[in-house]
């Protein structure tokens, strides 16, 4: 028997390996992942009995949608190869697809959870947008339908607007890149809005914004981004780092962009609601001028001197009136008086039974004679003397 060398042997194990599994399928659970330096991802595939070494080297683990996890359970797409050096064989794998999930959904899955942990989908550092922006960029394919439809809704919507248009690729392994950096540099250029999105498809064509080089873009930016990729049932990783989701690229315009004859409607509104304000406002200031000058008329020296002045007249024009009057009223009291002093002066008592008693010319009244006292008695006629007999009250 011809004797071998060790590399001989190998060299033979290896052409025999390479040559009899040339494609190969295994499913089986990823252990001891390690991801070198070089690029390349060395890892063991596993099942409850056995394991095999793998590798996918850099040009292979570049397009990798997903992160490879301990204990994810994949199906592996290869060769069989040997090792020469070491004399040990293991499966050089050509892809990786995660078992009972497209290695896109799982990516989706793990970059989203990725950029939650890390605050990305804050609502609170959402940026608010302008509501009467002057410019904005607009980030997408210069030949895709979705431009037109959105410079069909600015021309309808709003015509005081610059749109400048940044072509970038959106479908392909160089679109994320290529719109990452388009969305860095506009985001130097002072626009109140950037727009970055296109037209509906695949999640294979929209995958560009599903990268996180276009998430790390966005959070990055100062200025507010809306994201609008595809239809309204499609959902990107861009519409959760961004600061407006729009559910199309033409929602994205009617969102960010006053309507014309809106704001029209609105202006007259505001022109009548501000006419009726002012005419109050000035009919109140007129009433309350009002109210001041007839204040200023019912207090003024001129007013308190025409009221004297009234008050004046009122009695000079009555107080001729008023000296007649109290003059008849006195005229009247003398008359009375006048009658009383006649009706009982003894000259005008001419009444059958009555005189005048007087004692020494002097009045007296009759009970204050005594018995033998000497009186007058007399009339308007007769003048007699007299003597008290006897004296006796009555």
């Amino acid at each position: 028997m011809h004797t071998l060398s060790v590399s001989s042997l190998n060299e033979q194990i290896k052409t025999l390996l390479e040559t009899s599994f040339t494609r190969v399928l295994v499913e089986g659970e990823l252990s001891r992942i390690t991801f070198h330096n070089s690029g390349h991802i060395y890892f063991t595939l596993k099942d409850s009995d056995s394991a095999i070494s793998a590798v996918m080297f850099r040009g292979n683990a570049s397009k990798l949608k997903f992160q490879l996890k301990e204990g994810m359970i994949v199906i592996l797409d290869g060769a069989i190869s040997l090792y020469k050096p070491r004399g040990s064989y293991q499966i050089n794998c050509f892809s990786i697809e995660p078992a009972g999930q497209g290695a896109l959904a799982l990516a989706y899955e793990q970059l989203k959870q990725k950029l939650l942990d890390k605050g990305y989908f804050d609502t609170s550092i959402k940026k608010e947008l302008p509501k009467f922006p002057k410019k904005i960029a607009l980030v997408t394919s210069a030949t895709g339908a979705a431009l037109q439809d959105m410079l069909k809704v600015a021309q309808e919507r709003y015509k005081n607007i610059e749109i400048d248009i940044y072509d970038v690729l959106v479908q392909g392994d160089s679109a994320a890149t290529s719109i990452s950096n388009t969305i860095a540099f506009v985001d130097t250029k002072g626009y109140d809005i950037i727009i970055t999105g296109r037209g509906g498809g695949s999640i294979e064509d929209l995958w560009a914004f599903n990268e996180e080089i276009v998430a790390n873009a966005i959070f990055n930016a100062i200025t507010p981004i809306i994201s609008a990729v595809g239809h309204e049932i499609d959902s990107v990783i861009s519409d959760y780092v961004a600061d407006l989701r729009a559910p199309t690229p033409s929602a994205a315009m009617q969102m960010c962009l006053p309507d014309t004859n809106e704001l029209y409607q609105y202006l007259d509104g505001i022109a009548n609601q501000f006419s009726q304000i002012i005419e109050q406002k000035i009919y109140n200031k007129k009433q309350e001028l009002s109210h001041l000058k007839n204040s200023l008329i019912q207090h003024s020296i001129d007013k308190k001197i025409a009221q004297k002045l009234e008050i004046v007249k009122q009695l000079k024009e009555n107080f001729s009136q008023n000296i007649s009057f109290k003059l008849n009223v006195a005229l009247n009291q003398v008359n009375s008086l006048q009658k009383m002093l006649e009706s009982n002066h003894p000259k005008l008592k001419n009444k059958k039974g009555f005189a005048q008693i007087s004692q020494q010319n002097r009045l007296i009244d009759l009970s204050s004679l005594k018995v033998d006292d000497n009186f007058e008695v007399m009339n308007d006629k007769v003048k007699i003397s007299a003597k008290v007999i006897t004296w006796s009250k009555i």
